[in-house]
C-alpha cells in the first residue's frame, strides 16, 4: 500500500509475476494441457468463465468444458495488458487472432494471489461482432 492507503498500482515485480502466470496459461491453452489449465484456475464453485458460446460456473463446469471440447482453437496473441492492484490482485486483458478467422478475439482474466500462487478467479472470452 502507498502512504495514503491506496494499493500500489503496477509494481513491476508483481506485473512480471502475473505475466509469467498468464504466459504459462497461454502455453497450456495452446497445448491443451488440462492439468496446467486446472492448476492456473482457482478450484472453487465461485470461479467463473464466460466463453464465446458457453457460460461456466465453478471449476467443475470449466473442467468438463475443457475436457469435452477436444482442444482449443489455435491463435496468436495481439496486445496484452497486465494491471496489478497491490500485490495480490491483477487483471490481464488480451487481444487474440484465431488462425483463419477474420474477427479479433478478446480475453479478460481476474487473477488473485493465493498461497499456492496466482490463479484465475474470473475469465471472459469474446469475438468482435458477436451479440446475444
Amino acid at each position: 500500500m502507498s502512504a495514503g492507503g491506496e494499493p500500489t498500482l503496477n509494481d513491476p515485480a508483481v506485473v512480471a509475476e502475473v505475466r509469467a502466470a498468464f504466459d504459462a496459461y497461454e502455453q497450456a491453452l495452446m497445448a491443451d494441457d488440462i492439468a496446467t489449465l486446472d492448476r492456473l484456475f482457482h478450484a472453487a464453485p465461485s470461479t467463473v468463465r464466460y466463453g464465446v458460446g458457453e457460460v461456466l460456473y465453478g471449476i467443475e463446469e470449466i473442467r468438463a468444458f475443457r475436457i469435452g471440447r477436444g482442444g482449443s482453437p489455435q491463435r496468436r496473441l495481439g496486445r496484452v495488458e497486465i494491471a496489478t492492484f497491490g500485490v495480490d490482485f491483477a487483471t490481464a486483458n488480451a487481444e487474440f487472432f484465431r488462425e483463419g478467422a477474420a474477427r479479433r478475439g478478446r480475453q479478460s482474466q481476474s487473477w488473485v494471489r493465493f498461497v499456492e500462487g496466482w490463479k484465475v478467479v474470473a475469465a471472459h472470452v469474446s469475438l468482435e461482432g458477436t451479440h446475444a
